[in-house]
């Protein structure tokens, strides 16, 4: 923030700038770059980031590095949840490389059954879904296995208790957004990611929620080959370069409504199309 980098290193953590090095290569740190940097001040705990070691990943949205696995958090109410947004994650975790974990919360308010469809839904491509209560603890025991030995970035839409559920896993006390009863929409109390340390090898990132994702970078034939379920019946459709849209004697069409969830397929049409 302000220019300046929080860097852990042997259980201190120092205040350290970025060498003008950085500007001259049109680099930034990100948060869970691994780095190199020179103490200035042991006393004041105050360095030079002299380095940026390779990164495995990068992810633009939010912008952190070398993480493990992405924790997609939703609500299913309150606020009700955007399953275009949902995809949306899971696409860019998709291309990216980079496990994805759906975690469907607040489903101790969720009295209309759908968390449990939707968990049957994503179950069913092949995703871990975990279904969790940050105000009743549900499903916190779960989670804290899969973060364990790991870094996990945390994304999703404001108000959907992503800051809550790093305060029970982490014990720390963070501010918690009231949820806005006009927009229904979370207050963004998190405004800058942050990497957390848990333990020695398990960290998470919050970061802030948003509500819209940009795909602009996406070219359409690479769409269907992140949709997780259409990946089985490539090579099954009468054209090789079949779009999965309008094409006859499509594998990928055949399947819709069997293996291959109708909503989702819709969904995959809308951003085709």
């Amino acid at each position: 923030m302000g220019g300046s980098y929080e860097v852990a290193c042997d259980g201190a953590v120092y205040t350290c700038s970025a060498r003008g090095i950085f500007r001259n290569r049109k680099e930034t740190p990100l948060i869970g770059d691994r780095v190199e940097f020179e103490v200035i001040s042991e006393p004041e705990r105050f360095g030079h980031v002299l380095r940026i070691r390779e990164r495995t990943n990068t992810l633009k949205r939010p912008r952190v590095a070398n993480v493990d696995q992405a924790l997609i958090v939703f609500s299913v109410i309150r606020p009700a949840i955007n399953v275009d947004l949902l995809d949306r994650f899971l696409i860019l975790s998709e291309k990216e490389g980079v496990e994805a974990v759906l975690v469907l919360n607040k489903c101790d308010i969720d009295t209309s059954g759908e968390c449990q469809r939707l968990r049957r839904v994503y179950e069913d491509i092949g995703y871990r879904v975990i279904v969790t209560s940050a105000a009743n603890q549900d499903g916190l025991h779960e989670l804290g296995a899969v973060l364990e030995g790991k870094v996990s970035v945390l994304a999703g839409p404001s108000g959907v208790g992503k800051s809550s559920i790093v305060n029970c896993v982490s014990g720390r006390g963070m501010e918690i957004g009231e949820l806005s009863s006009k927009m229904d929409r979370g207050k963004h109390t998190t405004r800058h990611a942050e990497l957390i340390q848990i333990d020695d090898d398990t960290f998470i990132v919050d970061s802030p929620g948003f509500t819209a994702l940009a795909m602009d970078e996406l070219k359409p034939d690479e769409i269907s080959g992140y949709f997780r379920e259409f990946r089985p019946f490539f090579g099954g459709c009468r054209f090789n370069d079949c779009k999965h849209l309008q094409e006859p004697d499509c594998a990928v069409k055949e399947q819709v409504g069997k293996t291959i969830s109708r909503e989702r397929y819709e969904r995959y049409r809308g951003l085709m199309l």
